[in-house]
């Protein structure tokens, strides 16, 4: 059955590649849809945009996909052009536009996310904690050395485990001097369904494949930095952070001689604790990084915090595990459907004490907003962050926080936009499943809603700005379209996407959905076509706009 699928799948996407180019031609004969005014006039903006666009596409290499676009003037709903906006496309990290407006909606822009250390049994007055120390994760996703706030891209201040160092820290200063149970990581928060349907098997091991849970330490991802022997012949050399005993890695890359060509790989079988690295690293060569997905992120957070208060003298006499939901002695197993007061408890760091009963808490993170995570999950386009965001979510909505409620709940809120499950189809949060697809149509749908909401600035300051930071930074610089284009950025194989909020040179304000599914483009050459497609329409449609006399 697997292997008919597949067949019938490699005939359609053949058929496909063959026809696209007359697709494409045949959408530019039938015109951009309409909707509001009409394109009456022939507008001479229009018409020079609609020219440039069956250029760039027509070329050879794009001429190969298939390409989707949208752009409706965002005051009065004026399609101003239309090709294949009503057809199925892969989004890739488009899709996170979507999960972006449900946190907004649903937990508020001023959400904050509680990390706590606690125990159920007293700490004595010669700092004897009698029985286990307790982390407990609620989706924090940014457990980290991230600095904030977000500022044009990423910036680090500290080792990568500082977040959950400054916990060890607040439970060295409660003057916790020796445990004797065990130093236990709970994720149950959020429950089941770690790899979200229609992720890759390859996705697993690097770090934009990192598995849902509710408690993650440096964005769920092991660094480890390759550098170069001192002579040729001699092994390389690695770091690892942060370190646990969680994995062990054996490093088998050498040191070639000096120009020779670099030839790295890494594998890990899934489920394994076991890191091989191998290859061949030239004498002259810069260092190497690689951010490798932690697969058992709980258990590697009990790992690390136990090292971190040993290393601060404390004595523990149990061992380093960690607990999911449906265990029994999990705290968040069987969460019930919250109360408006039960919500905010879990939502607000002002919440006193621990959220279970007969607890203390120790120690205690509250994470920057949500607006600031927003922009850090959009600019650098952050799965991880996405998926933590839906299940958040969706618990703080119904209680429950399994892979099956939070999909459903996506799907609700995108009824309540007026796109039926018939536009949109999401497997994911963050548009790493091969199975999502959306139409231009629904994207322009979400962005036009979501413009119109009292959080609309913050949406549109998370998304990357061209030229100027997040996947966007160095792509349209020089060009009219620079700081005037708001964008969310989606790359998969043979897949690019780009859709957003722009302003024309005319002042105009547009709203855009930009899909290439099936082309085998180059990144580079892929981005090019978007980012052309992104200037002509600031220059040619603010021209249309005015022209048109509006100003």
């Amino acid at each position: 059955m697997a292997q008919t699928s597949r067949y019938r799948r490699f005939l359609y996407l053949s058929a496909l590649c063959l026809f696209a180019p007359l697709l494409i031609a045949a959408s530019f004969a039938q015109g951009p849809a309409r909707r509001g005014n009409s394109e009456a006039g022939a507008s001479t903006g229009v018409a020079s945009f609609r020219a440039r666009v069956e250029k760039i596409l027509a070329a050879p290499e794009p001429g190969r996909g298939y390409w989707g676009m949208l752009v409706e003037d965002a005051d009065t709903g004026e399609v101003l052009f239309s090709l294949n906006s009503d057809k199925y496309f892969l989004p890739a990290s488009n899709a996170k536009l979507f999960t972006a407006a449900l946190a907004l909606a649903t937990l508020g822009p001023d959400y904050r996310f509680r990390t706590t250390i606690e125990a159920r049994a007293p700490l004595n007055s010669e700092g004897l904690l009698q029985g286990d120390l307790i982390l407990v994760g609620r989706g924090d996703p940014n457990l980290s050395n991230r600095v904030f706030p977000f500022v044009k891209k990423t910036e680090r201040d500290g080792p990568p485990e500082k977040a959950l160092a400054e916990l060890a820290d607040a439970v060295v200063a409660r003057g916790v001097k020796q445990i004797s149970g065990d130093i236990v990581a709970d994720d149950s928060y959020l429950a089941g369904g770690t790899y979200p349907s229609g992720w890759a098997i390859d996705d697993m091991l690097w770090n934009y494949g990192v598995p849902v849970s509710a408690l993650q330490i440096n964005d769920g991802i092991l660094l480890i930095e390759l550098t170069p022997g001192r002579v040729a012949g001699s092994p390389a050399t690695y770091t690892a952070v942060p370190l646990t005993d969680t994995y062990r890695v054996h490093n088998e890359v050498m040191t070639a001689a000096r120009g020779s060509v670099q030839k790295l790989s890494v594998e890990r079988e899934p489920g394994s604790s076991e890191i091989f690295l191998r290859g061949s690293m030239p004498l002259d060569a810069a260092p190497h990084s690689m951010g490798l997905a932690i697969d058992r992120p709980a258990e590697f957070a009990s790992a690390l915090l136990k090292s971190l208060l040993e290393a601060r003298g404390v004595v523990i006499s149990g061992h380093a595990r960690a607990v999911h939901s449906g265990d029994p002695s999990a705290y968040y197993g069987a969460a019930p459907t919250p109360t408006a007061s039960a919500a905010n408890s879990v939502a607000s760091p002002a919440a006193a004490g621990a959220l279970v009963p007969g607890a203390t808490v120790l120690a205690e993170h509250i994470s920057p907003p949500l607006s600031d995570d927003l922009r850090v999950m959009l600019k650098t386009s952050q799965n991880l962050h996405a998926e933590m965001l839906l299940r958040v979510s969706a618990r703080a909505k119904t209680g429950d926080s399994s892979e099956d409620t939070a999909l459903q709940f996506e799907e609700d809120f995108r009824k309540g936009l007026g796109l039926s499950d018939a536009d949109v189809v999401m497997t994911d949060a963050s548009g790493l499943s091969r199975k999502d697809m959306v139409t231009p149509q629904s994207e322009v749908t979400l962005l036009r809603w979501a413009g119109q909401q009292p959080w609309a600035e913050i949406f549109r300051s998370a998304l990357p700005l061209a030229g100027e930071d997040g996947t966007l930074m160095d792509r349209m610089k020089g060009t009219p379209a620079a700081g005037h284009v708001w964008a969310k950025t989606g790359s998969l194989t043979h897949v690019d996407s780009l859709a957003g909020y722009a302003t024309s040179s005319r002042g105009e304000h547009l709203v855009f959905s930009f899909l290439g599914n099936n082309h085998n483009l180059k990144s580079k050459a892929a981005t090019d076509v978007l980012d052309s497609l992104a200037v002509a329409m600031v220059e040619e449609l603010g021209n249309a706009r005015c022209c048109a006399g509006h100003k």
